[in-house]
């Protein structure tokens, strides 16, 4: 039988995700949000697709969080001619030397690791892309009629340039669904950017601490699904992901520029998320705040919009703000 959560429990797990924080925020300077987003993903066991212009340290925040957390961190550049082979691994021929014979021996590729880094995931083609599908949603790997596990836990954090589209393969919706939040990373503030050319030009460039393992990680995310959910916000949450498809929606702004809305795993994501941020600020249940600060990266990637919004320039961003101004929370 499982053991009652205790609020001295929850306080001892907070202090250690403030360390992990403090720990980030010795390399990476600003990017509060962005921070905040990643270590929700990793608390409810999801991954994370960043978008941003390059230069703006995302494989540094990733390098940056694995110190932090002990993890094993492994960094792949995803490129044209990038084989499936080059990320789950292949078989080799051996020898016994004992006995002459010959045998195949797996020898396994870089996704086996704790956190994975994908950068440019778009710039490889669909055969490549399709080869984490099932290391992101099952946690194994299947070879030549053999699965293997991989290590938990398992962390998948993708990048891709919003501006350069040439010789790019865009994400299926598919895989793009397995993505727990989609983080827009912006250009820091003035005084972020100068901190950032000050402390990365001299000689004492910081590097982040050991303050968490992955078992710690692993109990955390066992919290993350204790966190209460009321049943109102439980209905908000199942009105907001039900309302983003145009062909049962009474969102305008939905019918007019979505063709395609979000599934059941946006809610299940949502709900997650909604935890996940709960903890991090020291709460047992999750409240309206969660839920709208979470909203737009976990719909933001999974609504399909019409040709009349792409004719008008409209963005996922704008049709979650006018579904958050149309469904309201119930009672």
């Amino acid at each position: 039988m499982n053991e009652p959560v205790t609020e001295q429990a929850v306080q001892q797990q907070i202090v250690k995700l403030a360390d992990l924080r403090a720990s980030i925020a010795r390399v990476i300077v600003g990017q509060d949000e962005v921070v905040e987003q990643l270590l929700i993903g990793l608390l409810a066991g999801g991954h994370c697709l960043l978008e941003g212009v390059p230069g703006l340290g995302k494989t540094l925040l990733v390098r940056s969080l694995g110190e932090a957390l002990h993890l094993e961190f492994r960094r792949i550049q995803f490129t044209p001619d990038l084989m499936p082979s080059d990320i789950l691994g292949t078989e080799i021929l051996e020898e016994d030397h004992g006995t002459g014979k010959r045998y195949f021996k797996f020898q396994k590729g870089p996704v086996f690791t704790s956190l994975l880094l994908a950068d440019e995931l778009n710039r490889t083609p669909p055969k490549t892309q399709a080869a984490l599908l099932e290391a992101m949603q099952e946690h194994t790997i299947s070879y030549a009629g053999t699965t293997y596990p991989l290590p938990e836990p398992f962390f998948v954090l993708a990048t891709q340039n919003p501006l350069e589209q040439a010789g790019t393969y865009p994400l299926p919706e598919a895989q793009l669904d397995r993505f727990l939040l989609h983080i827009r990373v912006g250009y820091p503030s003035e005084a972020e950017e100068r901190a950032i050319l000050d402390r990365t030009t001299g000689s004492g460039m910081g590097k982040a601490n050991a303050v968490m393992d992955g078992e710690e990680v692993i109990a955390l995310q066992k919290l993350v699904r204790e966190v209460h959910v009321s049943e109102g916000l439980l209905a908000w949450i199942t009105r907001l992901v039900r309302a983003s498809r145009p062909q049962e929606s009474e969102v305008a702004a939905v019918r007019e520029w979505v063709r395609w809305g979000a599934g059941p795993r946006a809610g299940q994501s949502l709900m997650l998320a909604a935890k996940a941020r709960a903890l991090i600020h020291g709460r047992l249940a999750a409240t309206r705040e969660d839920v709208k600060a979470l909203l737009a990266p976990v719909l933001r990637h999974r609504l399909l919009l019409s040709f009349a919004a792409e004719a008008e320039r409209r963005s996922p961003d704008e049709v979650i703000e006018a579904l958050l101004g149309a469904v309201e929370f119930p009672g």
